[in-house]
C-alpha cells in the first residue's frame, strides 16, 4: 500500500461533519467576502499567535508582500533573508521593489544564521525576514536584538510554522509582523489558498486592511493603491474548524517525529542525519526532513516501495534563475544552504500517519542506507 507525503483526504474524513456544517452555514448566509467568518477567524488566529491583530489575506505570499508594504519597505531598500527557503520569501521582497540580501543558514535547524546578519548590513538595509523553515523557529532573541540596534523592521515568515514557539513565545509574535500561509498542505491548511498577517501594531494592521481591499475603507472611495487580497468566507469557516484541532495535530506531528527518531537513530551518522530541535525551540514538523548523502538512491528506493518523498528544496534562493540578477551581492557563497539543497529529503508527515506506516518507512530508509 502506498504512503503519501501528506493525506488531506484522511484529515477531511476526521472532521467531515464539522467542515460540512461550516460550509453550509456560509452558503445559508450568502455572504462570501469580508464577512463574519473571516472577522472571527482573524481574532482567533491573533489570540493563538499571541498578537493583538490578525488580518486575513488571500495567500501566504500576499501576507509577506502586504507586511513589507505596510512597513514602508520599497525601492532602494535591502531586506535580509535566508538563502534557503521557498521562492515566495524572496519574491515578496522583489514585489515591493526592494532587493533581497541572503544570509546562510544554521545546519541543524535550517534557520537563518543570526550570527551572520551583522556582516550583511549596509546603509540600505531596512528589514529582516527570518524564515521558520519546516516548522523550526529561528533564534528570535538574537535577530530582534540586531533589529533594534539598527532600527530594522522584522517580518517573520511563519508560512510553515504556525504553533511553533521560541522560548515559550509563539512565532509571529516577535517581529513587526508575522506572515502565515494556509496552503492546503500546511499544518493549518485551507481548501484553497489563504494567508494571515498578525501584528501588535495598530497602524500596521490598519494599513494592511486598507491595502488588501483596493486601498479603500469604504465602497468606491480609495485612498491608496492597494490590491485584491481577501480570504473568502468559505475558507475562513473551514479554517476555524481546523484551528480548534491544530494544537492536537501539532502534538501528533511531534509524536511522529519522535517515533521516526527512535527507529532511525541507530543508523544515523555520516550517511543519514535526522532533524533536531534546538534548545528553547518547539518544532511543529510541517515537514520531517532528513539529510542523506546519497539522496537520489534513497528517494528511488522509497518510491519503489510506494512511499512518497519530497526534496524541499533542491536549490538555494540565490541560485534561482529569476533571482540571479536581482539579489544584492549575488556572487556570495552559502555553503550550509548549498549542502542542505544537495542532501535534504522530506519523509511522509501528517497527523493521521499511523505507527505502522512510520515503522514501514523507517525500515525502508534503514535498508536503503545500510545496503
Amino acid at each position: 500500500m502506498s504512503i503519501p507525503l501528506v493525506d488531506l483526504r484522511a484529515q477531511y474524513r476526521s472532521i467531515k461533519p464539522q467542515v460540512d456544517a461550516a460550509i453550509q452555514r456560509v452558503l445559508d448566509r450568502g455572504q462570501f467576502i469580508l464577512g463574519p467568518e473571516a472577522e472571527v477567524f482573524e481574532r482567533e488566529v491573533a489570540a493563538y499567535c499571541g498578537a493583538r491583530y490578525g488580518i486575513a489575506v488571500a495567500s501566504g505570499t500576499d501576507a509577506l508582500v502586504l507586511s513589507l508594504r505596510a512597513l514602508g519597505i520599497g525601492p532602494g531598500d535591502e531586506v535580509l533573508t535566508s538563502a534557503f527557503s521557498f521562492f515566495a520569501t524572496a519574491e515578496a521582497i522583489l514585489a515591493v521593489g526592494a532587493r533581497p540580501v541572503f544570509v546562510d543558514i544554521e545546519p541543524a535547524s535550517y534557520a537563518l544564521d543570526a550570527s551572520q546578519i551583522s556582516s550583511r548590513l549596509t546603509r540600505r538595509t531596512k528589514a529582516i525576514i527570518p524564515v521558520h523553515l519546516y516548522g523550526h523557529p529561528c533564534r528570535m532573541d538574537q535577530i530582534m536584538a540586531i533589529a533594534r540596534a539598527h532600527r530594522l523592521k522584522v517580518v517573520e515568515d511563519c508560512a510553515q510554522a504556525i504553533g511553533a514557539r521560541y522560548r515559550g513565545r509563539p512565532v509571529g509574535s516577535f517581529g513587526d509582523a508575522g506572515a502565515f500561509s494556509f496552503y492546503p498542505s500546511k499544518n493549518l491548511g485551507a481548501y484553497g489558498d489563504g494567508g494571515m498577517v498578525v501584528t501588535t501594531h495598530a497602524a500596521v494592521a490598519a494599513r494592511i486592511r486598507l491595502l488588501r481591499n483596493h486601498g479603500g475603507r469604504e465602497r468606491y472611495h480609495h485612498v491608496a493603491v492597494g490590491t485584491n487580497s481577501r480570504l473568502d468566507e468559505l475558507q475562513a469557516a473551514v479554517l476555524r474548524v481546523k484551528l480548534r484541532r491544530l494544537a492536537g495535530w501539532n502534538e501528533a506531528r511531534r509524536r511522529h517525529a519522535a517515533r521516526y527518531g527512535a527507529l532511525l537513530d541507530r543508523i544515523s551518522g555520516t550517511a543519514l542525519t535526522l532533524p533536531s530541535e534546538l534548545p528553547g525551540c518547539r518544532h511543529v514538523y510541517h515537514l520531517y526532513v532528513i539529510r542523506a548523502t546519497r539522496r537520489g538512491r534513497l528517494q528511488r528506493a522509497l518510491e519503489a516501495e510506494g512511499i512518497a518523498t519530497q526534496v524541499a528544496y533542491p536549490s538555494t534562493l540565490p541560485s534561482q534563475p529569476a533571482l540571479r540578477s536581482s539579489a544584492a551581492r549575488p556572487s556570495r557563497r552559502y555553503p550550509q544552504a548549498q549542502r542542505a539543497a544537495r542532501d535534504v529529503l522530506a519523509l511522509p508527515m501528517y497527523p493521521e500517519l499511523s505507527p505502522g506506516a512510520i515503522r514501514r518507512i523507517a525500515g525502508c530508509v534503514a535498508r536503503a542506507i545500510t545496503r
